[in-house]
């Protein structure tokens, strides 16, 4: 039979049936293959085996410029019904939408390097066949790119530089908080108002209300009370609540900037300076949570923030707070890696190679790179000089820039970790710090505390939940609790 569309070129295929026969000026036939044309490559190892033929498909293969061998219309014209027709010997018919089985042959589909990863894809063609002036592959079709439609198979990893271990990266919502469905404000502070009335105080009843309600419909009971009552709550909680119970559900009832502000406060302004408290909300938060927070610090205090902490604090501690508490750090997601070793020979020459410590290059990359450039840098530091970082900085530098730089290490590095940390260190020893334990436990319950609760487990055998059970007690551990979310 002959092939419909074909041109008559000088070894052409002629009629007949069965094996095509030996054309003028052509190779011996090859059982069960088309013969190549006059001046092409003969048949490669590796291709079809002999009596191989191309599989019947529904859809086949779509015309390509380029194909072998090269026609005037730039290839092989659809046959009827869409694919080569059958021919004996030839491979299985490939399920719809799958490709045709392949020999095992070296590599595979997917093991040669860059096939099927974006920005163009292995050649694929017919097998056996190189294209004048390439290279074959072996074992692997040589002929040009297909057709845009085909979809790539395999996909090899790009080449680069192994990437630092970041931390897990859980998509999603992570806090253990989630809105109340039909939450409304003027029935929650009428209910507030009758756990308040009276003598006595019901506190399951504040337990059960704050904590199934997210901050943006906690922070609404204020004016709504006001507004129903003429009363304020704030001060009604106060004449009611004592103790570390009236200290959380204060801290449940103020937004996120406001409870910042007044937790910096009294960090600076208190018996001591809490530096750990500074460093974890200015080195935790993103830039324009910083600035919030620095407009709410100046409205309710009258005094700038930076101001407060010139005052309170000196040297490069005091630099780095500074530092900090602009709230200019890149937040690019992008790591360029060559400058990501800049940066790590830059601090490896300001500390470990040097006699003395040069701060102000850890302050300056550490507070204006973003999180994770300087996670690829921490990577890249660690193969350069064979130690963490942290321990540079334990060897290298003393006192509260020692502790303040490495804490802002460890949050850049893994911040769910960073708080379990010092979550665990809240509760450890004798007696609780309990303003640490509300802060944190009311500031990540909307953020990442899930992540939080998995680091708190892994680092220190068991859960959270557990550990504020049996080191807090009464309605101050039951609202804790609700905001821890479970046990794990």
């Amino acid at each position: 039979m002959s092939y419909p569309g074909y041109p008559p070129a000088g070894g052409s295929y002629p009629p007949g049936s069965g094996p095509y026969q030996q054309a003028p000026a052509g190779y011996p036939p090859q059982p069960g293959g088309f013969p190549p044309q006059a001046g092409y490559y003969p048949p490669q190892p590796g291709a079809y085996p002999p009596g191989a033929g191309y599989p019947p498909q529904a859809g086949g293969y779509p015309p390509q410029a380029g194909g072998y061998p090269p026609q005037a219309g730039g290839g092989y014209p659809a046959a009827p019904g869409g694919g080569f027709p059958p021919q004996a010997g030839g491979y299985p018919a490939a399920q719809p939408g799958t490709y045709p089985n392949m020999p095992p042959a070296a590599g595979g589909w997917g093991a040669q390097p860059g096939f099927g990863a974006p920005g163009g894809g292995m050649p694929q063609g017919y097998p056996g066949v190189p294209v004048p002036g390439q290279q074959p592959m072996p074992a692997y079709p040589g002929a040009p790119v297909p057709n845009p439609s085909m979809p790539g198979y395999g996909g090899g990893a790009p080449a680069g530089p192994t990437p630092p271990a970041a931390p897990a990266v859980n998509k999603g919502y992570r806090g253990s908080m989630k809105d109340c469905p039909g939450a409304d404000p003027l029935r929650d502070v009428e209910v507030l108002r009758k756990a308040m009335k009276g003598f006595g105080t019901d506190e399951n009843a504040i337990i059960e209300l704050l904590g199934n309600r997210t901050i943006k419909q906690r922070v609404p009971l204020l004016a709504a009370y006001k507004t129903t009552y003429g009363k304020d709550l704030i001060h009604d909680l106060k004449s009611e609540l004592t103790g570390n119970f009236e200290s959380l559900v204060l801290a449940m009832l103020k937004n996120p900037a406001q409870l910042d502000a007044s937790e910096l406060k009294e960090a600076i302004s208190g018996a001591g300076t809490d530096e750990a408290c500074l460093i974890e909300i200015l080195s935790s938060r993103s830039n324009a949570e910083i600035k919030e927070i620095t407009r709410v610090y100046k409205a309710d205090y009258g005094k700038s923030l930076e101001d407060a902490i010139s005052s309170d604090t000196s040297g490069h501690f005091r630099r780095l707070l500074v530092s900090l508490c602009q709230g200019n750090r890149d937040e690019r997601e992008t790591v360029d890696v060559s400058l990501a070793k800049q940066d790590a020979q830059k601090l490896y020459a300001a500390g470990e190679n040097k006699v003395g410590t040069d701060e102000s290059q850890f302050n300056a990359i550490l507070c204006a790179r973003s999180k994770p450039h300087l996670r690829q840098v921490f990577h890249e530091y660690q193969q350069m000089c064979g130690r963490d970082i942290e321990k540079s900085i334990c060897r290298e530098m003393s006192g509260d820039v020692e502790s303040g730089m490495v804490a802002v290490v460890k949050c850049i590095k893994n911040t769910p970790a960073y708080f379990a940390e010092r979550l665990h260190k809240s509760m450890q020893g004798a007696g609780t710090k309990d303003r640490t334990l509300i802060r944190i436990m009311v500031t990540r319950s909307e953020v990442d505390m899930l992540d939080i609760r998995q680091e708190y487990l892994r680092q220190f055998g068991k859960s959270l939940y557990t550990h504020i059970s049996g080191d807090t007690s009464g309605d101050y551990k039951k609202l804790l609790l609700k905001l821890c979310g479970g046990s794990d």
